[in-house]
């Protein structure tokens, strides 16, 4: 079977959902996506080549329904998970293997939030002048939110998971709009597994504090 016809198998329709069929791409997205975040909460080193396989259903996802940014941040994602899992593994520093939850540091802040801020911007301008994207700006604001919760997530710093919440807010709407049903219902859950993960990594945090601490 060549590359165009498992393409075009994903594309076809599996079922209907309020009106709108929902292709094997969206469901296939769907499931490795709830269990990549699911791993990423845990801290399960197996979040990462899930999240590739995720990325790669998604490109075809979201170029298929004109979210072009999403389509090519996917791309992005695939590099960052490569840097993320490598980090994850030696990133614990000399006599460890395990990269410990930390919080985003001020200059951490203060580059996110301006890389942040001018890549909206720029691919707000670049979708609305060099495509048919009816969401420009929106389609923009989700791909930097979501760059700065990734570079979180691969150096796992807690306020991360407040950044995808903050993502995810914006794409359940923005996914609905788009007659993506079944993905908008699945960042609603997204929502929820952020919310555990959010407190898994906090204990994670406290418990790594407290040996310091009384060491001190």
């Amino acid at each position: 079977m060549s590359l165009a016809n498992i393409l075009e198998f994903l594309q076809q329709p599996l079922f209907t959902l309020l009106g709108t069929p929902v292709s094997w791409t969206e469901v296939l997205g769907f499931g490795s996506g709830a269990l990549c975040v699911w791993l990423v909460a845990r801290q399960h080193l197996a979040n990462w080549p899930v999240g590739i396989a995720n990325n790669l259903f998604f490109v075809l996802l979201f170029t298929q329904a004109g979210l072009y940014a999403d389509a090519g941040l996917q791309i992005v994602f695939i590099a960052l998970a490569a840097y993320g899992w490598w980090t994850w593994t030696h990133g614990g520093g000399p006599g460890s293997d395990v990269l410990p939850v930390r919080r985003t540091t001020r200059t951490e802040w203060t580059w996110l939030i301006a890389a942040g801020a001018v890549g909206t911007l720029a691919l707000t301008l670049l979708l609305d002048r060099a495509t048919d994207s009816t969401v420009p700006f929106w389609d923009a604001l989700t791909t930097g939110l979501s760059l700065m919760a990734t570079y979180g997530q691969c150096r796992k710093r807690l306020e991360s998971w407040w950044l995808w919440i903050a993502a995810d807010v914006v794409y359940v709407p923005l996914y609905a709009h788009k007659g993506l049903y079944l993905t908008s219902l699945l960042y609603v859950g997204f929502m929820t597994l952020c919310v555990l993960g959010l407190r898994g990594w906090t204990r994670d945090l406290a418990g790594t504090r407290r040996p310091v601490e009384a060491a001190a």
